[in-house]
């Protein structure tokens, strides 16, 4: 039995607080949420709490990079706010 290869999850985070939209990648959603809430994240702290409003899973960093980059430019930013804000 051989071990199942690592899941990466690419996530968008909105702020209750101002809005705004946070996008990262993560190993362990569930975790990298209570991390944001918890206010262990400098770049979030301040925008505290937090909801998730999409994640997608993907199969390794690099892939999981490459969709980061992508929601993170204009025209991922406008898919977002069109279909999950």
């Amino acid at each position: 039995a051989g071990l199942l290869p690592s899941m990466y999850y690419v996530y968008v985070l909105r702020s209750k607080a101002d809005d705004n939209l946070y996008i990262g990648i993560t190993n362990d959603i569930n975790r990298r949420l209570n991390d944001h809430n918890y206010g262990k994240n400098i770049s979030t702290k301040y925008r505290r709490p937090f909801e998730l409003i999409y994640h997608e899973m993907v199969y390794s960093r690099y892939e999981s990079r490459l969709r980061e980059k992508y929601l993170k430019s204009g025209v991922g930013r406008e898919w977002i706010r069109k279909n999950f804000v």
